[in-house]
């Protein structure tokens, strides 16, 4: 695979500085990206980031994961209105732990040849006192050129503190240490990081006589209609399964606009060539089973075949009216547990059902199923309540504990649409 020409026919390259693509055409390299661990989890918009460090390692290259423990302690104006909240030492630390963990998941780190290395920027200045790192670092650039770049001009109305001004000089310093402790000649990232990024390889050529070091962008990603990546309904999606479940990280992916499936494809998918180009061909007329296709494989891809399979039996469930008791009772007490985020759920006390309770109390006292028992009486005599995909005809059926799934759940079913989970604690 030759890096740029796959990233040029996927659409994630954005700029790259002179003679790159034939400095990798010739040779094997080094290249980087960096993430900061401002956040306990990284997000699925830094799986675009890993996605180029995957394609690049595919490429035959090594890359370096630059864990910012040092520039996580600053923050990054790029892309900031105002200044960031800076994070304790602690959370910082915690964090960079956390996203390594998932970075492990995704990159190839045994490969003797190609295998990804970390670095954790934090080695690089916390023996550095400020003297030194004004003679080292901050001498190589002028006010002048930190200046012109956008993320420092677009901050200049609304301010800009000498910290996350110095954030461009850390940035850069890093590619320099790279260069030399690794021979990294390459870094990578995504436009809004051309300022930063070209400041690295601007230093290097400042300090490093007959130095070649290059930069790749890649766009920053958006929805057809314009919104941020990565956000749902619900806020972030992130790859931990701990703050986005692998059920809502499949239906991020099922609920994409048809308009986007093309360029997801070709930013995330690992299969072949012809393989893409088939999903693509098919959008026009099954844009659902490419969803479904895409949403599996990232699924498989980031939370394993087990999480995957049953993410699948949520689905099968939820969306199919034929579901049976059968199906209902195979579910594990964590499917139940997604499920009871993504219907209507009541949370009560088992202590309800010691002596039983008529199942009209339980839709209507108990709960808000149904505002009375009339109603409920109703619903019943109209064959539309199920009690555990069960239909219930008597309309002085009593709830007992025995009912209960995994000794927790009951499920109840009042028409075709409208299905409520209770757990019981």
């Amino acid at each position: 695979m030759d890096f740029i020409e796959e990233m040029k026919w996927r659409g994630m390259l954005q700029d790259s500085t002179p003679g790159v693509e034939e400095f990798l055409a010739e040779q094997k390299t080094v290249g980087y990206i960096g993430f900061d661990p401002t956040a306990p989890s990284l997000t699925i918009g830094n799986f675009v980031q890993i996605m180029i460090l995957t394609l690049f390692q595919r490429s035959g290259h090594r890359p370096i994961v630059l864990m910012g423990g040092a520039t996580g302690r600053i923050g990054d104006p790029s892309g900031k209105d105002i200044e960031r909240e800076l994070k304790t030492e602690e959370e910082l630390d915690a964090n960079l732990e956390r996203q390594l963990e998932q970075v492990r998941q995704l990159l190839d780190f045994e490969d003797p040849e190609t295998g990804a290395w970390v670095v954790n920027n934090l080695d690089h200045y916390k023996d550095m006192n400020i003297l030194e790192f004004l003679r080292s670092v901050g001498k190589t650039l002028t006010i002048n050129y930190m200046m012109s770049k956008d993320s420092v001009k677009k901050r200049l109305d609304t301010g800009l503190s000498f910290t996350e001004f110095s954030y461009q000089l850390l940035q850069a310093y890093d590619f320099q240490r790279l260069y030399e402790d690794h021979g990294c000649r390459l870094q990578m990232g995504g436009s809004d990081q051309w300022g930063n990024i070209t400041s690295g390889t601007e230093f290097i050529r400042r300090n490093i006589e007959d130095a070649k070091a290059f930069a790749v962008t890649t766009p920053l990603l958006t929805k057809a209609d314009g919104s941020k990546f990565g956000k749902s309904a619900g806020g972030n999606i992130w790859l931990s399964e701990e703050l986005t479940s692998p059920y809502r990280f499949y239906q991020f992916w099922i609920n994409a606009d048809d308009a986007d499936l093309e360029k997801y494809i070709k930013y995330f998918s690992l299969k072949s060539r012809e393989e893409m180009l088939e999903m693509i061909q098919l959008i026009p007329e099954d844009p659902q089973s490419v969803k479904r296709m895409l949403a599996e494989e990232l699924t498989e891809r980031l939370h394993g075949s087990e999480s995957l399979a049953s993410v699948q039996k949520v689905v099968s469930f939820l969306f199919n009216r034929k579901s049976s008791e059968e199906q209902l009772r195979s579910l594990s007490i964590q499917d139940l547990e997604v499920i009871s985020h993504e219907i209507p759920s009541f949370r009560l006390q088992t202590d309800l059902l010691k002596n039983s309770i008529d199942l009209t109390d339980l839709m209507s006292d108990a709960t808000d199923i149904v505002s009375s028992k009339g109603e409920a009486r109703r619903a019943i005599k109209g064959n539309a309540v199920s009690l555990n995909k069960n239909k219930i005809a008597d309309q002085n059926y009593t709830v007992r504990e025995e009912d209960l799934i995994h000794n927790r759940f009951l499920l109840i079913d009042n028409g075709k649409k409208n299905k409520y989970i209770l757990s019981f604690e």
